[in-house]
């Protein structure tokens, strides 16, 4: 089963959270919560806040336990920009874009590993001879 959290209008540009989401992306939620702690940058916390999110919604709405949770999706897109003028010189004014972003991650219970099914017609693997064994049988 799949939990989302969604942050709409965080106020960071998007192409400087998508590094952050890169980080997570396929990690269990203990250990990504764990990289953004430790990640220098203010994006890390916007994503943890989501990503904390989606924990709670997976335990609290669906009934998952955390310990069984991974990172299925981070993705960080652009949201609607601000348009603001910022005062130049000879009385002028200079637009200025502040960027938005919308911040998306879905945790999903990890999945089992299917067991390594054999093979019917496989040939055994031959061992080799050890080095020693193998130099004694050599005729000189």
């Amino acid at each position: 089963m799949e939990v989302r959290s969604i942050t709409r209008m965080a106020r960071i540009s998007a192409f400087k959270g998508r590094e952050v989401t890169r980080l997570i992306q396929g990690l269990p939620v203990g250990e990504a919560l764990d990289v953004l702690r430790f990640t220098p940058k203010k994006a890390a916390r916007l994503v943890s806040k989501t990503l904390a999110s989606a924990i709670a919604n997976a335990e609290n709405n669906n009934g998952l336990s955390a310990d069984l949770l991974y990172v299925k999706e981070a993705v960080m897109n652009e949201g609607a920009s601000f348009r603001r003028f910022k005062a130049s010189a000879r009385g002028m004014a200079s637009p200025r874009q502040k960027r938005t972003a919308h911040i998306r991650i879905i945790v999903a219970e990890r999945p089992e590993a299917p067991a390594k099914a054999k093979k019917k017609n496989a040939k055994p693997a031959r061992a080799k001879k050890p080095v020693a064994e193998a130099q004694e049988s050599k005729p000189e």
